[in-house]
């Protein structure tokens, strides 16, 4: 598997993988995660094998010090293989050389497998977000401090 960066032509299927990762009101439409994807200060990866995209995951430096983890999406068949946790370095290798001092990010509260993948990585819990997502869920921000690789 290759971990490379965000294609235009990636769109659609980025789209469709997080339509299938998450449910209605926790999912992004196309103009969000393209949106997300643009937005300056932004990095997306993708984890590919062979022509299949097995996941991606979408980052933003918020302030100076401070990145958000928008999205980490993998297709089911891909889980627990390595392709999360390869996205997450790819992630935190670009913190550390932008000299980010803390990465965040969120996930629902009842998603208890992300909150240990997380918790894993020292990911602490920080906050709990009461209707976080549009379907009413609430949400753990969830953050970790970042070795600086400067």
């Amino acid at each position: 598997m290759q971990i490379r960066t965000y294609r235009p032509s990636d769109l659609q299927t980025l789209y469709e993988i997080d339509q299938a990762c998450f449910p209605p009101g926790v999912s992004y439409s196309k103009r969000e995660i393209w949106h997300f994807i643009n937005r300056r200060g932004s990095r997306t990866w993708i984890a590919q094998e062979g022509n299949e995209i097995a996941g991606f995951l979408i980052a933003s430096r918020e302030s100076k010090e401070v990145g958000h983890i928008v999205t980490i999406d993998v297709v089911e068949g891909w889980r627990r293989r390595g392709v999360g946790g390869a996205l997450m370095d790819a992630a935190e290798a670009w913190a550390a050389e932008e000299g980010l001092r803390v990465l965040f990010l969120e996930t629902a509260e009842e998603n208890i497998a992300a909150q240990r993948f997380y918790a894993a990585r020292n990911y602490v819990k920080l906050e709990k977000i009461e209707n976080y997502y549009g379907d009413g869920t609430a949400a753990w921000v969830m953050g970790k401090t970042v070795k600086s690789g400067r």
